[in-house]
């Protein structure tokens, strides 16, 4: 039997991973969030633990018959660096190894260490006063959060897993006794790695025994080769260089989640140019290990971009990245940058791709806007180009800064609801769009203030609770300092504070002013009484109607605009006027991302037309059918014009129809289109092409489309894995509806 090529091994691949997700969807159920490379283990070693969420979501956990935590305190979860670090190696120990004879790599993850953590936060660490206010504004405090900040890897490209753990046992030595329980938890994730090497490069040895094809039978000992030399020393070619970024990645997603991964081409190229150079690599057989890493998770991945003299780091393998995305063909999380001094066929090249395979990727990053912003906060240019896109909307200087991006939200439609109740509830008081305004920016005030507070609780009690062990290897400082990244361990701390529900908010406002304020058509107390009726009654929704075919926020030169304008400047200023109390910095941005739909459960109707229950709008964008005509560049408008400016996104999601007669013209269309959006001031741009009947017969029946891909906000995913809720959003935008 001849040998496959590498395409027909990743076809393979392709074809195993949808089995994959086919089980899970069977299995979990519906999965809102990245599209992560988790395998179900086996029936016989599964337990399946069907749960009810506080917020009423059915959750289902699939954990390991083999493997129970230890507790350490009397509610029943295990707390604290040393209890973290032996129950998760307890875990790796036990853990299934899996191998794919077709694929170079070996590892796949099987469980969420997360799924164990019950409860998720030590109740001795009381934070109940500051509930009422977050309560009140329903705010995502970001108290408790993990990862979402980006390691270096290169530190473990360097040492290799040996060489952490003698780092971490030299540390011991130097710091105090207080440190030694962080040392211990750092140690035993390590020690559970390497266990779990070591265990993979066994089952390879002994499959290789067993295995008729030639060809499979040679990858299976190279498999174990390749990982008997990882227990201990680190990667020397790009093949094991992959390898080893996959030990972590799998690692990490398993411990809590994290995805973050930055500036693959960059530090992969030193093992690409050597490998070459030597004459043991080919572009084809790159690409084949690039794919292997890819298909194991979808991690965040930046392509080009600066170094710190601003100079484009633009290389081959960059290229060969997004042709292993191209080759491969499942969910993704690449990100291209674009920018003055970058490569510019890196762009037109990602965008071919985006509109051959109609994946959603890759995204684009406006890197020069970034840069600049970032530097606004204080920091020299040289430290800004070193930010690394690692996550869904959001950047990190690698391995030196601390950020928990994605994990804060105010929703501004619940601040605007708060000030509209209090406003006309207050006896005496005249209703205006100014007294509104007033009382929105008075409230919105009070909810920074409260989520600055939260930040600094977070900060000073995480590393108690549930320490950042495994990020912490990759990091500069944990393990010198013998603190925990989210403790004072790392160089840099900058709070990301995301706003919410910003077009929901502007059009309402520029609905009150229309509709109440200029033409009179309705009192502001008949419009209470719609929206505590949700829009019920005899004339319910023709006044539903009017309030929501006013001019939106995105049409152009509307009060909508204006608002949304106004929003986001205020917004800013409130977050950058001071740090939180205990002296950290905080940095606006502009997104929602999955916590669209649980933002809108709790909150009544509002002015713009929304019913009670309904989603937000979508992070930064307009609401669908927000304008008829020239959508496209009347939203890349919209949306720089409302950028905060200081480092952190407010992206742009663009849904457009694949009907191309000129694919080339499309390229340059579309190459323009974010071009101008970046120069506009915009920093993120995600787009999906596809067909508006495909996404409406997926949405009907998402069996018939097992492979269909969005970007669902900052991340990709199989249509077919979404909720109903999930998809809905998806075809809203896509066929403009609203």
């Amino acid at each position: 039997m001849p040998d496959l090529t590498y395409q027909e091994k990743i076809d393979l691949l392709r074809a195993k991973k949808l089995e994959h997700t086919r089980e899970k969807q069977e299995v979990v159920g519906f999965m809102d969030h990245d599209d992560w490379g988790l395998i179900l283990p086996p029936p016989t070693e599964r337990e399946i633990v069907r749960t009810i969420s506080s917020s009423g979501m059915p959750i289902t956990d699939v954990l390991l018959k083999s493997f129970k935590v230890i507790p350490n305190h009397p509610s029943g979860g295990f707390f604290g660096p040393r209890s973290c670090g032996e129950n998760f190696r307890k875990l790796l120990e036990v853990h299934p190894v899996y191998i794919d004879p077709i694929s170079s790599l070996a590892g796949a993850y099987m469980v969420n260490f997360m799924s164990y953590r019950n409860p998720h936060w030590n109740p001795d660490f009381d934070y109940s006063h500051l509930h009422k206010e977050q309560e009140l504004y329903q705010l995502v405090t970001g108290i408790g959060a993990t990862q979402h900040f980006c390691q270096d890897m290169e530190i473990g490209l360097r040492l290799g897993w040996k060489g952490i753990l003698d780092k971490i046992r030299y540390f011991r030595k130097i710091n105090s006794i207080e440190s030694f329980e962080f040392y211990d938890g750092l140690e035993s994730v390590v020690l559970g790695i390497q266990n779990w090497v070591y265990r993979t490069a066994q089952t390879a040895k002994a499959m290789a025994q067993y295995e008729e094809n030639l060809e499979l039978r040679r990858n299976l000992e190279e498999i174990a080769e390749m990982n008997e030399r990882l227990i201990n020393e680190p990667p020397r070619t790009f093949r094991e260089a992959c390898q080893w970024i996959l030990w972590y990645l799998i690692t990490a997603r398993m411990y809590n989640g994290s995805g973050s991964l930055g500036r693959l081409d960059v530090m992969l190229y030193p093992f690409y140019k050597r490998d070459k150079e030597m004459g043991i690599l080919s572009d084809e057989e790159a690409i084949f290990h690039i794919a292997c890493l890819l298909l194991r998770d979808t991690a965040y991945i930046q392509l080009g971009g600066y170094d710190r003299d601003g100079k484009d780091v633009t290389n081959p393998l960059s290229y060969l990245i997004l042709e292993a995305a191209h080759q491969l063909k499942i969910p993704a999380n690449i990100g291209v940058c674009v920018g003055e001094g970058i490569d510019k066929n890196l762009l037109y090249r990602g965008v071919e791709i985006l509109i051959k395979d109609k994946t959603g990727i890759p995204k684009f990053l406006g890197a020069d806007n970034i840069v600049n912003g970032f530097a606004k906060n204080g920091y020299p240019l040289e430290i800004a180009r070193e930010r690394a896109y690692a996550g869904c909307h959001w950047y990190g200087i690698p391995g030196r800064e601390y950020t928990i991006m994605d994990c804060v939200k105010i929703n501004f439609a619940t601040i605007f609801d708060v000030a509209l109740r209090e406003m006309m509830q207050e006896s005496g008081c005249t209703p205006s769009a100014k007294e509104l305004w007033d009382r929105f920016t008075k409230h919105l005030r009070i909810a920074i203030d409260t989520i600055a507070k939260g930040l600094d609780f977070h900060l000073e009690y995480m590393h108690k609770v549930f320490p950042e062990l495994v990020l912490d290897l990759c990091s500069h400082g944990p393990i010198e300092k013998g603190l925990d990244a989210s403790h004072g361990g790392v160089e840099f701390y900058n709070m990301c504070v995301d706003g919410a529900g910003l077009a929901t908010v502007a059009d309402s406002f520029g609905a009150i002013e229309e509709r109440i304020e200029k033409e009179g058509k309705l009192t502001w107390q008949e419009l209470m009484y719609y929206l505590d009726n949700n829009w019920a009654g005899l004339d319910g929704e023709r006044i539903r109607l009017l309030m929501k075919n006013t001019p939106r926020y995105g049409s152009g030169v509307s009060i909508a605009d204006e608002y949304a304008i106004r929003i986001s400047k205020v917004f800013t200023q409130m977050v950058k006027e001071k740090p939180t109390p205990n002296g950290y910095n905080m940095i606006p941005g502009l997104f929602s991302w999955a916590n669209t739909i649980p933002m809108g459960k709790n909150l009544g109707a509002t002015p713009n037309g929304r019913h009670a229950g309904d989603p937000i709008s979508h992070g930064a964008n307009p609401d669908p059918g927000f304008r008829k005509d020239g959508a496209a560049t009347a939203m890349a408008i919209a949306i720089a014009n409302v950028q905060p400016g200081y480092g952190n996104t407010a992206p742009m999601q663009l849904e457009l129809d694949p009907s191309i007669d000129n694919e080339k013209e499309a390229i340059e269309n579309i190459a323009n289109l974010i071009k101008v959006h970046f120069d506009l001031g915009g920093t993120m741009v995600n787009i999906n092409v596809i067909d508006k009947d495909k996404i409406l017969e997926a949405h009907k029946d998402p069996s018939k489309y097992p492979d269909l891909i969005v970007r669902v906000t900052g991340f990709s995913a199989y249509f077919s894995s979404l909720s109903p809720e999930f998809r809905q959003l998806v075809v809203d935008r896509i066929i403009g509806n609203g």
